[in-house]
């Protein structure tokens, strides 16, 4: 089991799994997860690798917040997490919720992040998922970041219904482990716990004018995989091309959105290879 630990960072306290020795690797969560969402990864990678998988500022057991949901904050959530651990260089996975910071913190910090792996998730109003948004983005989208406090109003009391769809549809109908399911359950249940959450979708605005001006002023340097299923696909791999110099691009067959709970052997298939390189650029 990884080690949990209080990090103080960046003004909030944050809750994070710990597990092997090695080159470090930081793992980002999405919605609605939690570091939990990386388990099956951290017991493979935690045998060569220092792993560290945060609960992102107000998700889980990590501190409350009453901003800073945006990317850019989320990033800094994330540097300065590695600079008090004492880590001076990570390769950085992100998925969803996670994607995003997880890339403007290698585009900001290249000497930082040795390696990027993302997946599941649009960087903002880039250009390249415009097939995927062709129908609009997704429904919960909207609703999570409606008029403040009504989507609380509406799942109050039954999260658990909200939460099981998403697990449920994030892997083609599997479902995850019931006691990956209740965790998940517990931590977004509450009015509070959902405000947080909504918080990060109600931030998504200032989160795409970040990317854009980021992008527009440098580009992705660092060795970069971007991993798609359904219902991403390639739309993330399209938005990285024009603005990334050493790009990798998998997709994932007969995989949901959870890629580390509905397909780990096929992540980690793709996972072990593109660090082992990082492995050797270090030695």
């Amino acid at each position: 089991m990884p080690e949990l630990r209080r990090v103080p960072v960046n003004g909030v306290e944050l809750n994070v799994a710990l597990a092997g020795s090695g080159p470090a690797v930081l793992l980002l969560h999405g919605f609605p997860h939690t570091w939990e969402l990386w388990t099956d990864v951290m017991a493979d990678l935690s045998g060569r690798h220092r792993v560290i998988a945060p609960d992102l500022r107000g998700f889980g057991a990590s501190g409350p917040a009453a901003s800073g949901y945006d990317a850019g904050t989320l990033a800094e959530d994330a540097e300065a997490l590695l600079t008090t651990l004492g880590v001076s260089s990570a390769a950085v996975v992100g998925i969803d919720a996670g994607a995003t910071p997880a890339f403007l913190l290698a585009l900001r910090r290249p000497g930082l992040v040795r390696r990027l792996v993302v997946m599941e998730s649009l960087l903002g109003a880039l250009p390249g998922a415009e097939e995927f948004l062709a129908g609009g983005p997704p429904w919960w989208f909207g609703f999570h970041s409606a008029a403040p406090g009504l989507a609380e109003t509406v799942l109050e009391g039954h999260e658990a219904d909200y939460v099981d769809w998403f697990l449920r549809a994030g892997t083609l109908g599997d479902g995850v482990r019931p006691e990956l399911r209740d965790a998940f359950v517990r931590a977004y249940t509450g009015r509070q716990a959902l405000s947080r959450a909504f918080s990060y979708y109600r931030a998504l605005p200032e989160s795409a004018a970040q990317i854009e001006q980021a992008v527009a002023t440098a580009r992705l340097t660092v060795p970069t995989m971007a991993l798609g299923a359904r219902p991403v696909g390639d739309a993330l791999e399209r938005q990285l091309r024009p603005v990334t110099d050493d790009l990798t691009g998998h997709a994932i067959e007969d995989c949901g959105h959870i890629i580390p709970l509905h397909r780990p052997r096929a992540l980690l298939a793709l996972l072990r290879p593109f660090l082992a390189g990082e492995d050797a650029q270090a030695a």
